[in-house]
């Protein structure tokens, strides 16, 4: 199956592995670099804006450390972070400067995501790069980061970036061709998956775990990847990156690797910082008439179709909504703290004022601030 050429003028992410660009001693693989930046370059001249997303920090920390193994524990991750990321930044810098590129560095962390006006920061500043012709290289804040404010992959942030600044294209570049049936390293009769309408739950199923010793992602971050991208309206493409010119390839939709369709309607920015740049502080039930008003009547979650509450939250808090089986369809920030749905869950306005006050709002979260995931 042929797949969609991208034409010129079109916004690119490129993720780029650590498993790709490091070699199996450890250190970067700068011929590999080299190729994979020239190939950015040429998109570049045919008219294209280009973000690379690029692990690396910590293996090029290693080399230059001369440490035998890539370190485990936080500190040390983050101490060879700090001292490779200039080193990682400035391979690229040095590489695309020989085509007439200037590279941006930016350096994010998952708080740049969950706050709003973070989030808009981020966003200014990558379009402003692109206005200039400046090739952007994201890397997760890895010298800041601790385990619940990290990512974990890169492959996640990827697709957060892609779907912030509005991409139509994103591609992942692997280490293996894309999404098979069975793991193909284990199996001899593994069938390469060329397209994916759906992410459903058999799709899931098929991801593996964490690839090689030096990556930090696996097909499973990459699944998740694509809900992100297919949700936001981005097309997403899993190859192997070791294959000469294969970001030429897709983007000028040769059949390789596998294809995450995405939706045929963009969702609004804030809506994607809702689903997605949010973690979720806890969860509101609610029976089935108040799920088919959201889901098909497009309406506010109201109090009287609340049937419980989980967790502790605040004001302005993300929460899941889930239905009575406990299936999660859609996100949004309450407008009360959980205390307060307690209160009034399954009362009608004129109940919510008595509990409450005249001033209280008529939705635990109103339609403009509820996005359904599902």
């Amino acid at each position: 199956m042929k797949k969609k050429c991208l034409g010129n003028g079109k916004k690119i992410v490129v993720k780029i592995g650590s498993s790709l660009i490091t070699a199996s001693s450890g250190k970067l693989d700068s011929r590999r670099m080299k190729s994979l930046v020239n190939q950015v370059a040429t998109l570049k001249k045919r008219g294209h804006q280009v973000l690379i997303v690029t692990s690396g920090a910590i293996a090029a920390g290693v080399e230059c450390l001369g440490l035998k193994t890539r370190p485990k524990e936080i500190p040390e991750l983050q101490a060879a972070a700090s001292v490779g990321q200039g080193l990682l930044i400035e391979r690229y810098a040095n590489l695309l400067d020989k085509h007439g590129f200037k590279v941006g560095q930016v350096l994010i962390t998952q708080f740049d995501i969950i706050h709003r006006q973070q989030y808009l920061n981020a966003r200014n500043t990558l379009n402003k790069l692109f206005a200039l012709g400046v090739v952007p290289v994201v890397n997760e804040n890895d010298t800041t980061a601790v385990d619940e404010i990290k990512f974990g992959d890169n492959d996640t942030l990827a697709a957060l970036v892609a779907s912030l600044i509005q991409a139509d294209l994103l591609i992942l570049l692997s280490d293996i061709e894309g999404l098979y049936t069975v793991d193909p390293r284990l199996n001899k009769d593994a069938q390469l998956i060329r397209e994916v309408k759906k992410i459903t739950p058999e799709i899931e199923l098929l991801a593996g775990g964490v690839g090689t010793k030096f990556g930090s992602g696996g097909m499973v971050t990459k699944i998740q990847a694509g809900k992100i991208t297919t949700f936001a309206g981005v097309r997403m493409v899993i190859v192997d990156g070791s294959k000469p010119n294969v970001i030429l390839d897709v983007v000028e939709g040769k059949p390789i690797g596998t294809v995450f369709l995405p939706k045929n309607k963009r969702t609004s920015s804030k809506k994607l910082w809702i689903a997605f740049g949010r973690t979720s502080e806890g969860k509101l039930m609610v029976d089935d008439g108040a799920k088919k008003a959201i889901v098909e009547g497009k309406k506010s979650l109201l109090p009287a179709g609340t049937v419980d509450c989980y967790g502790k939250f605040n004001i302005g808090d993300a929460v899941d909504i889930i239905d009575l089986n406990g299936a999660p369809f859609a996100k949004g920030l309450t407008n009360f703290d959980s205390d307060e749905v307690k209160k009034i869950k399954g009362l009608r306005r004129n109940e919510v004022i008595k509990k409450l006050s005249d001033g209280a709002s008529e939705e635990i979260i109103h339609r403009d601030c509820l996005v359904v995931l599902h």
